[in-house]
């Protein structure tokens, strides 16, 4: 199967927002969300944003961000997350980090992550999850040549609780779920469904995150989750699929899931394996497809945006 390229952007916010600036609604409901640009722009716009993810470590940033209208790590709180984030332990309470990391950086992440445990509310928790992806990111960009840059990771953590954005209080209840698209679309009432397709994939979920995999089996302690996760996935859209028939007929399940969402914005990136008129098709099978907005690429990367509302 052919699909998006590992190189190739999964989005691009400056053309998300200038379609969506083009329809009316006051609340947006999306049922992917890898990265919560987009939710956050949208509170700005005043509009209740509820958004959903089945990968936990997107959830928690999503929760982060989008849910949060107002609170920020306090200083007491990120030295909990730090205390005594360097001392090892007898064995790794989550060996799976060891995969990932050297040693010493392994025992920090495990113990940042039963120290995150300890804050007072699910909010202090997800923001200081965020943080500490962020410094798991921020490691993972060095190699053997350029390890003698990095800094300790707690150093890394400080700065940036230090340089926290202030959240974006729009008055809304903004929500994040943490359950497969269809169960969330389903029972979520709202004025715009912004569906940021998926890459069809056939590999499992763990190989389809790629290195992004490591966040959520920190959050989760471990790696023995992924079977139990593919499998409530499995038959929804987002599960790896083998044909263009198989996805289309998913994402088609999907949609009618939909139905009450009054508009519909349905962003796909085309890079050859499902094309924008399959798209299109599928679409039109429920609902009169109303524009096709789209933005080309390809000199770049190989692929072009698409935007179709209906």
């Amino acid at each position: 199967m052919v699909g998006q390229t590992k190189n190739s952007p999964k989005s691009w916010l400056a053309f998300d927002l200038n379609v969506l600036r083009r329809l009316k609604f006051s609340s947006a409901a999306i049922p992917f969300v890898d990265q919560p640009a987009l939710g956050a722009y949208l509170k700005r716009w005043n509009a209740r944003v509820l958004v959903n993810d089945p990968v936990q470590s997107f959830w928690a940033r999503a929760l982060a961000e989008i849910s949060n209208n107002a609170q920020k790590l306090s200083l007491d709180e990120a030295d909990v997350v730090l205390n005594d984030a360097y001392v090892p332990g007898y064995r790794l309470k989550n060996p799976a980090l060891a995969s990932w990391f050297r040693e010493v950086d392994a025992w920090w992440f495990d113990n940042v992550r039963m120290n995150i445990d300890r804050l007072p509310s699910q909010m202090s928790q997800a923001i200081a999850s965020t943080l500490v992806m962020a410094v798991g990111d921020y490691a993972m960009s060095f190699n053997e040549a350029t390890g003698e840059l990095r800094q300790p990771l707690s150093t890394v953590f400080r700065r940036l609780w230090s340089i926290q954005p202030e959240p974006v209080n729009n008055g809304q209840n903004n929500t994040c779920s943490n359950k497969t698209a269809d169960d969330f679309l389903a029972e979520t009432p709202a004025e715009l469904m912004f569906l940021r397709l998926p890459v069809a994939h056939a590999s499992g979920l763990k190989s389809y995150l790629g290195r992004a995999a490591w966040g959520e089996e920190w959050l989760r302690g471990g790696n023995a989750f992924w079977n139990t996760l593919e499998s409530a996935m499995a038959g929804k859209l987002g599960a790896p699929t083998e044909t263009k028939s198989q996805y289309l007929h998913l994402l088609e399940e999907t949609l009618r899931r939909a139905s009450h969402i009054k508009t519909w914005a349905i962003a796909h990136v085309e890079s050859g394996f499902i094309q924008s008129q399959d798209i299109v098709d599928t679409i039109a099978s429920i609902r009169r497809v109303e524009t096709i907005y789209t933005k080309d690429f390809s000199e770049l990367t190989g692929t072009k945006a698409v935007i179709i509302t209906a």
